[in-house]
């Protein structure tokens, strides 16, 4: 792509980051037979879900299901999951690996069980739920590839009619804290026996996923499935931290703590938005070496170096103007606010053990107006279909991101490969 027409597009991106935008459009593909709806006489879709199961889909599916923490994930038929009103049954083509999902694994994160984690897929629309809202379904007909984000507003809380869809309430007291969609009742139901199973968002390592309208993008087919799941998270993530808790600019000094799925993905945006100098720090060198592909000007090996006194020496002793904690440890949460300029922002975004506390030097917060804050993803109805715009252009490589595919049957191995650290970049489980 021509310069000018790079910095066209990304400034166009950039600029429009902080404004609120509601999306919705919905597809489907087996029930030709089903007459289009009238969008000027028809406000909702009336359509049952039960002839879902007369138009030639199938009455069950796989899921791989965590049981109990440290136990290996065990693959489960379920009954096909029902769409309610404003949501979407996706058939997932991919899914990706992430810490997120890892932390529900070891028991670090509090979540019901038994449960379906995966959060962030690609895949097909196959059913609309009764009476989901015609826009809906003018937006992601039947047939409609695409993707999903792991926050999933509801679009009517406080924060969603704000544009804050990562602040979303629904999402957090009921898919975060009771593992449900937005009605308290979860769609995963095990075959024969009846028995709920909770959802970490969608329950995206299953063959199909209901998600809430609002939490999908169309995927356009210059994108593949399997590189494209990681837009929901990893992008995602780096995303909401880069443009709406960084707020960075061109010509800012950037650093990133860890860079794993989610931390090389702040790299690429923070190059997509002009950051000048882009400092990548690890432990080990296959990650820091795939990090200069990805955008980083400098790499520091903290097992090696001081990572803060090797980034002060990098900008002149001044820190840089953001430094992004990707891991959530605590010893890294210290790193990152003594890392940045006076007046700088430390942006926290790892996830850690549930209770885990970070230390700061109160005074030095004070006198030299450090800005230390959390951010937890991007607005989805606002930034996922500029990040699939992102991904399109090449501004954003989602190949260079992607480590490793894996079959379904291979999932619970990646989480183990991930636990183990194995995993350089993200890897993506496809379900297709």
């Amino acid at each position: 792509m021509g310069f000018n027409r790079y910095n066209k597009l990304l400034r166009t991106l950039i600029n429009t980051s902080r404004s609120t935008t509601t999306t919705t459009t919905c597809s489907n593909q087996w029930s030709r037979s089903r007459s289009l709806i009238d969008h000027k006489t028809r406000l909702y879709s009336t359509i049952s879900t039960s002839s879902y199961h007369l138009n030639g889909g199938p009455s069950y599916m796989r899921g791989a299901v965590f049981w109990e923490p440290n136990k290996p994930l065990t693959f489960e038929d379920f009954e096909i999951p029902r769409p309610k009103v404003n949501e979407v049954l996706v058939k997932t083509k991919a899914c990706g690996v992430c810490h997120s999902d890892l932390h529900v694994l070891k028991g670090e994160l509090p979540f019901p069980s038994p449960c379906v984690v995966g959060h962030e897929i690609t895949g097909e629309v196959v059913e609309h739920g009764p009476l989901t809202d015609a826009k809906v379904i003018e937006r992601l007909p039947l047939g409609a590839r695409v993707v999903g984000a792991f926050i999933m507003p509801c679009g009517n809380c406080f924060f969603c009619t704000k544009g804050q869809d990562d602040l979303c309430e629904a999402f957090f007291a009921y898919n975060r804290a009771k593992g449900t969609l937005y009605d308290g009742e979860t769609r995963l139901f095990l075959r024969g026996s009846g028995k709920p199973v909770y959802m970490y968002s969608m329950g995206g390592m299953a063959e199909y996923a209901v998600v809430p309208a609002h939490g999908l993008a169309v995927l356009p087919h210059s994108l593949p499935y399997s590189e494209s799941a990681i837009i929901g998270c990893a992008v995602f993530t780096a995303y909401g931290a880069m443009a709406h808790a960084a707020q960075v600019r061109p010509g800012d000094a950037v650093a990133v703590i860890g860079v794993g799925g989610v931390g090389s993905s702040c790299l690429q945006i923070a190059r997509a938005f002009g950051a000048s100098e882009i400092i990548a720090v690890d432990i080990q060198d296959d990650k820091l070496e795939k990090a200069k592909m990805l955008g980083a000007t400098h790499v520091v090996n903290a097992r090696s170096e001081d990572a803060v006194a090797k980034i002060k020496d990098i900008t002149g002793g001044m820190g840089v103007d953001t430094c992004i904690e990707a891991l959530g440890n605590p010893k890294t949460f210290m790193q990152c606010v003594q890392s940045v300029r006076d007046g700088g922002k430390a942006v926290m975004i790892g996830l850690t053990l549930s209770g885990a506390k970070g230390e700061i030097d109160i005074n030095h917060l004070v006198r030299r107006q450090i800005k230390v804050m959390g951010s937890y993803g991007g607005r989805a109805r606002h930034d996922l279909p500029k990040l699939v715009k992102l991904a399109e252009s090449g501004i954003f490589n989602l190949g260079a991101a992607v480590s490793r595919k894996c079959k379904f049957e291979e999932a619970g191995k990646a989480y183990e490969d991930l636990n183990h650290g194995s995993i350089v970049g993200r890897a993506v489980v496809e379900i297709m």
